[in-house]
Order: C-alpha cells, then structure tokens, then sequence
C-alpha cells in the first residue's frame, strides 16, 4: 500500500512539474514577445512645403529599430496661397497642398522600396474654420491612424510624429476619441520661451491648423511631445556640405540634393527643422525635456517640451545616417 501511495505521490509531483514548466516557458514566451515588439510610429508630413521633410522621413525610414507604420500626406495651406503667384517653386493657382505632399511621400516610398508602409492621402484643410470650431476633416489618413490604433494591444501606444499641421491626428482622435489614450504625439510647432515660461503660437505649423493644436492641448487623454521651433532652431547645416555628401549615385541621395535645389535653390544654410524632432525621437540622450503648462487659454495641464539639445551630437549622428546610405 505504501508503495503504491509513493507511486501516486510521485506522479502528482511530476504533473506538477510539467504544468509549472509549461507555465514558466509561456511566460517567457510571452514576455520575449512584448521586449522584441517593436515600437510603432507613425509619421505625418507637409511633405511638399520645403525642403526638410523629405530628409526626415528618409531618416526614419533608414530606423531598424522601429516599425513605421504609417506615413500620411498633410496640407500646408497658408496665407500667401491667396496672396503671391508662387509658394516656393509652386504657382498657387490652382494649388493642392496635400496633392503634393501625397506624391512626394509615394515618391521617397519608392525610390527607399518601402511602398509597403501605409501611406495614405490626409486632410485638404484645417479643421473647423477660419474663426475657430473643431469639427475634424475626415480623410484617409485619419480613417487608417483609427485602424491601426484598434489593432494594437490594449497596453500598446502608437507614436504620431507631425511635422506639419496637425489636421489629421486630431481630426483621428475627434472622430473617434476612445484613440486618444492609445497614442503620444510627437509634433513640431510653437514657440516656448522656458526661462519667461510663456507661448507663442504665431508660427508656421500652428497657424495651419490653430484648431487642431488647440484641440489636442485641450485634450487631457493625448500625451503630447512638443519641439518648439525655438527648440530646433540652431539645427543648421550649410548647403554645399550637405551637397558634398549627397552626390552619389544612391537615387535616395539624389533625391534629397534634388530637392534642396527645387524648393531653396537659393539658400546657403538652412535650419532643418523636421530633422531636428525626428533625431529628438530617435536619440532622446541628446535633448532635455521638461514638463511645462499648456498657455493659459487653453486646459490647465502639463505636456513635455523639449527645451534644449546636444546640437554638436546631432549633427553628428545625423552626418553619419546620411554617409550610411552611401555604402
């Protein structure tokens, strides 16, 4: 009897056994899993304004350590569409903004073979209209940022970069806001002074959509990362450096030189602005970020700024993804 007993003792202690090694191996499945994910983005982009955009995205792009889901077209409708027969080498008769952001971004896709990332066409214009309001532009842009926020896991972020107006994440997050939580956006525009602690608004970005970014200030569930142009502003690179390092047979190199010479041809040095917030995602050991309030229009709450950056570091990191693309 006793043998038997120790027998079945022994048969339970080895279930046991199994289960707990089955158990311990899900985990650390599972777990592997979640560290091996990679983080999603998503970058939106006025492409076709100047001559910055195009460097950007090629720089996430390039990113291994990223999945980048997602790159939308957005408008850079302004002022002087109504008023000048040009905007940089574009006559404004006429003028799609969003139209030509789209087939740039088709265009960069192409030239890097990344058309498999989503890239889907955005807004033609601000939210709400010229006196305020905030009812959000539909489009495919922010039908798809939707999308790919339901298909995450209920702990996931996706992370929106926006280098232009902001239409399209913040007409995603009004048309559906059960998103807002689920995202961090990354955007540049405004100016922030840290030392007087004050805003300003007035800068090319924001005044594109005023109603968006007011939107998203206003909205407490959307974490917000803001690289004020102030911020980004020593972020120089003279022309015939950049031309020196571009003239290569790689068509993406060309591509980037080509552009230069359409949109600003006639500039010498020139702040790359979008470049300065991507290298702030991809490199977050080169910048400060502080938490400060929003203006005193808007809700009472704390959003990060980046407020300063190793400029020598970036630069020279970013000098080194350019020369990559080279072998």
């Amino acid at each position: 009897m006793a043998q038997t007993e120790n027998k079945l003792d022994f048969n339970i202690m080895n279930i046991f056994k199994t289960k707990y090694i089955l158990i311990v191996a899900l985990i650390l499945s599972f777990g592997s899993n979640i560290f091996s994910q990679k983080q999603k983005v998503w970058l939106d982009a006025d492409t076709g304004n100047e001559t910055d955009d195009v460097y950007a995205i090629v720089q996430l792009l390039t990113d291994t350590s990223i999945d980048l889901v997602g790159l939308s077209a957005a408008h850079f409708n302004n002022a002087d569409l109504v008023a000048f027969e040009k905007w940089n080498q574009y006559p404004t008769k006429g003028i799609n903004t969003v139209n030509i952001s789209q087939q740039l971004n088709i265009e960069i896709l192409q030239l890097m073979g990344k058309t498999n990332v989503a890239h889907p066409i955005g807004a033609d214009r601000q939210m709400g209209r010229a006196w305020g309001n905030q009812e959000p532009r539909p489009s495919e842009a922010s039908a798809q940022i939707i999308a790919t926020v339901k298909q995450l896991a209920p702990n996931e972020k996706l992370h929106v970069i926006c280098l232009g107006a902001l239409t399209n994440i913040a007409s995603a997050i009004a048309l559906d806001t059960s998103i807002a939580k689920h995202i961090e956006c990354y955007l540049l525009g405004a100016k922030y002074n840290y030392q007087k602690k004050y805003w300003d608004k007035s800068e090319f970005n924001i005044r594109n959509d005023l109603n968006a970014f007011d939107y998203l200030l206003n909205n407490p569930k959307v974490e917000l990362i803001i690289m004020p142009i102030s911020t980004a502003q020593p972020f120089r690179f003279e022309r015939d450096a950049l031309y020196a390092v571009l003239t290569d047979k790689n068509p993406v190199l060309n591509h980037l030189k080509q552009r230069w010479e359409e949109t600003n041809p006639e500039s010498t040095i020139r702040t790359l602005w979008d470049v300065a917030l991507v290298l702030a995602y991809q490199k977050p050991k080169f910048v400060t970020v502080k938490k400060v309030l929003t203006p005193p229009e808007n809700t009472q709450r704390l959003v990060k700024v980046y407020t300063a950056m190793d400029e020598s570091n970036m630069k020279q990191y970013y000098w080194n993804s350019l020369k990559s693309l080279k072998k």
